[in-house]
C-alpha cells in the first residue's frame, strides 16, 4: 500500500500501467482545513485513490473531477468550503475552505510523463525539488533548492508549498530520516512513533543480542559500529540522530559524526551528570562551545516522563519541535 509520501510514484506507475492517473494536490487552505498545502492525492482510471486532500471530505467529489480530467487531458482548479452548498454535499462540514488542484498525466497541458518521472527520480536520489505550476498557462518547470531563489529558498526550509502571483511551488523536500543509535528498550516505542510521525528510521546497534528482528519486527536494523552507520547514510538536514546506549565506545562516535553534519536534531540520552562528562570528552576531541550547544541532553522534552514509551513520546516531541521551529 502507498504511503502519503509516495503519491507522485503511484500516479507514475499506473500511468505506465496503462491505468491512467491524476495527481490532486491542495493549492491553498482557509480555516481548519483537514490537509495542509501541498498535500496530494492520487486517482487511477480505475478509481483508484491513494494519498489525501481532506481526510476523507471531498475526495469523492475530487475523484470524479479526475475521472472527467482523463476525458479532456485538462487540468481544473476545485474551490470546497462551507458558504457553497456542494461543501456540505461532500462533507466539507469543518469550518475550512480548500482549493485543490487536478492534473491528470499525459500531455500538455495536463501534467507531462517526463515532468514527473523526472519528479520522481529527484526524490529518489533526496534531491529537494519544487514542482512549479503556472495557473494560468499550465507551463510547469521543475527547480532544485539550490537554484531557488530567496521566496523559494524560505518555502524549502519551512517544508511549505504555496501559490505566488501566478505560480503554484509544490515543495518536495527528501523524505525525514530518523537514525536511532542503541536498540534498548527506548527504542522499540521511538522507531514505531517515528514511522507513524512521517520518518524513515534506522535503529544501529552492532550488538545482534540487541539489535535482533524479533525484538524490531519489519524495522531497518545496522550492526555495523554507529559511526560508519552514520557515515555511510549519509546525514543531512532532514535527518534526526537520537543516541540511547549510554556507553561512550557505541554514542561518542556517533556523536562526532552528528556534530560534523548538517542534522537538524541530535539528542542524546542520560542524566546531566553522564552528559557533562560527555561534553568533557567531546571538548577533548576538539568541540567548541557552539557544536556542543546542538545537543539536546537530556534528551527528549521534560514530560515527567518515566516508561520507556514516555520517554519516547518526549524525544518525538522535542524533534517535532525543533524540526518545525526552525
Amino acid at each position: 500500500m502507498a504511503t502519503h509520501d509516495q503519491i507522485p510514484e503511484t500516479a507514475l506507475e499506473w500511468h505506465h500501467g496503462g491505468r491512467r492517473a491524476a495527481l490532486a494536490t491542495v493549492l491553498e487552505t482557509w480555516g481548519s482545513a483537514p490537509r495542509p498545502v501541498g498535500s496530494q492525492l492520487a486517482v487511477s482510471g480505475e478509481g483508484e485513490i491513494a494519498g489525501s486532500v481532506s481526510g476523507g471530505c471531498v475526495e469523492g467529489a475530487v475523484v470524479a473531477e479526475a475521472l472527467d480530467a482523463f476525458e479532456d487531458g485538462h487540468p481544473r482548479i476545485l474551490t470546497y468550503g462551507v458558504s457553497d452548498d456542494d461543501a456540505f454535499a461532500v462533507g466539507l462540514a469543518c469550518g475550512g475552505t480548500i482549493r485543490v488542484l487536478v492534473e491528470p498525466v499525459g500531455a500538455p497541458p495536463g501534467l507531462p510523463e517526463q515532468t514527473l518521472a523526472e519528479l520522481t527520480q529527484a526524490r529518489a536520489a533526496r534531491r529537494a525539488v519544487a514542482l512549479m505550476v503556472n495557473l494560468e498557462d499550465w507551463s510547469r518547470r521543475l527547480v532544485p533548492a539550490e537554484e531557488a531563489d530567496d521566496a523559494l529558498a524560505a518555502r524549502f526550509r519551512g517544508d511549505r508549498s504555496g501559490v505566488d502571483g501566478a505560480w503554484f511551488a509544490g515543495i518536495h523536500n527528501p523524505p525525514l530520516r530518523m537514525m536511532v543509535v542503541g536498540a534498548v528498550h527506548i527504542a522499540q516505542p521511538l522507531v514505531q512513533m517515528a514511522r507513524l510521525s512521517g520518518y524513515d528510521p534506522l535503529l544501529i546497534d552492532p550488538r545482534e543480542a540487541f539489535g535482533a528482528q524479533a525484538r524490531f519486527p519489519d524495522e531497518r536494523i545496522s550492526h555495523d559500529w554507529p559511526d560508519e552507520a552514520l557515515q555511510a547514510a549519509g546525514l543531512d538536514a532532514r535527518t534526526a540522530v537520537v543516541t540511547l546506549t549510554h556507553d561512550p565506545k557505541l554514542d561518542d562516535p556517533a556523536i562526532a559524526v552528528a556534530l560534523r553534519s548538517e542534522c537538524f536534531y541530535l539528542g542524546c540520552l542520560g542524566s546531566t551528570r553522564t552528559h557533562a562528562k560527555r561534553v568533557e570528552r567531546l571538548r577533548e576531541q576538539g568541540f567548541g562551545a557552539d557544536d556542543i550547544a546542538r545537543i539536546h541532553a537530556p534528551v527528549g522534552l521534560d514530560i515527567g516522563a518515566k516508561s520507556p514509551a514516555e520517554i519516547a513520546v518526549s524525544i518525538m516531541a522535542e524533534i517535532t519541535q525543533t524540526l518545525r521551529a526552525r
